[in-house]
């Protein structure tokens, strides 16, 4: 319930406030250029909103506890680890935060490359052994350094900002709202409102899970490239292990937001067009690859 509040507040705040720029500016949505606009600010406003919460957002959703000093052994290699390969990589080390969950999992996120976080799961550090826990922190670490997180939040702004355009043009059309003045004078709205509503809402429905496509495309995408780079930090055969532990572990309990943060997402329900992680099977596959690759050219 905390989650889905969270959530719901978040969106609804982004809305009032460029809702009141527009007023304050006079922006009309039924011209184009309005339109152009308003898309652009909704489109873009969620996502770098929810990109710059991320780190308070999450720690919230999974109710996890930021570790400043260690409180034991466990801890204590778990900031070492991190640490180093922060330096490895030449980035800032991020927070560092635990959260209470069975299945085994971590996630990172964070607006900035050098202010970020990473957290992993309390069954992470009970069922796997130190080997495989380097590996998953080298995957999170890697998604840090490539600034996946901003990648992402510009890739999902773009894709709103086209999705709002395209569907409010359609219900302009069908519904006959329209501007029957220029740019330089005040606007006129005629043709049916409630009918231009209904079909703006079912168009962005619809249009938002098409566009999750492309999103999630690249979410497989960026998913192969941080198992590679993970795989240079502590080597192949480290990451093939955690992949293959994953394997025996708990469907993940993450919330929705943060699952295409984790190292370990939701597969078996869905179709892989909407999957934000690649079969387990298909990453072992390609790391296999990389390390046959590796050992013919005798690096």
């Amino acid at each position: 319930m905390i989650r889905i509040a969270l959530f719901l507040l978040t969106n609804l705040a982004v809305m009032l406030v460029f809702g009141l720029i527009l007023s304050l500016t006079g922006v009309r949505s039924n011209s184009l250029t309005g339109l152009i606009i308003m898309s652009g600010l909704f489109g873009f406003g969620g996502a770098l909103v929810s990109l710059l919460m991320s780190k308070w957002m999450a720690l919230r959703s999974v109710n996890g506890e930021i570790i400043k000093n260690a409180r034991n052994e466990t801890e204590r290699w778990l900031i070492e680890t991190i640490t180093l390969q922060s330096k490895k990589v030449g980035i800032t080390t991020p927070q560092i935060a635990i959260y209470h969950a069975l299945d085994i999992n971590a996630f990172a996120t964070g607006a900035r490359r050098n202010s970020s976080l990473i957290a992993v799961s309390s069954g992470l550090l009970q069922n796997m052994s130190r080997d495989e826990s380097e590996a998953v922190v080298a995957h999170e670490i890697s998604h840090i350094a490539n600034g996946d997180m901003v990648t992402m939040t510009l890739i999902q702004g773009v894709v709103n900002t086209f999705v709002i355009f395209i569907s409010r043009i359609i219900a302009q059309l069908v519904s006959g709202v329209t501007s029957d003045a220029d740019d330089h004078e005040e606007e006129k709205t005629n043709g049916h409102p409630m009918i231009y509503f209904l079909v703006s809402t079912a168009l962005e429905l619809v249009f938002g899970v098409l566009a999750s496509i492309i999103t999630m495309w690249f979410s497989r995408h960026r998913e192969f490239y941080a198992d590679a780079d993970a795989a240079r930090l502590v080597g192949c055969k480290k990451m093939i292990a955690a992949l293959k532990r994953l394997k025996t572990s708990y469907e993940p309990e993450e919330p929705g937001n943060l699952m295409a943060f984790c190292i370990h997402g939701k597969s078996k329900w869905i179709s892989e067009l909407f999957m934000s992680h690649p079969s387990l099977d298909r990453r072992i596959e390609a790391l296999n690859k990389i390390e046959n690759h590796m050992q013919n050219n005798n690096f």
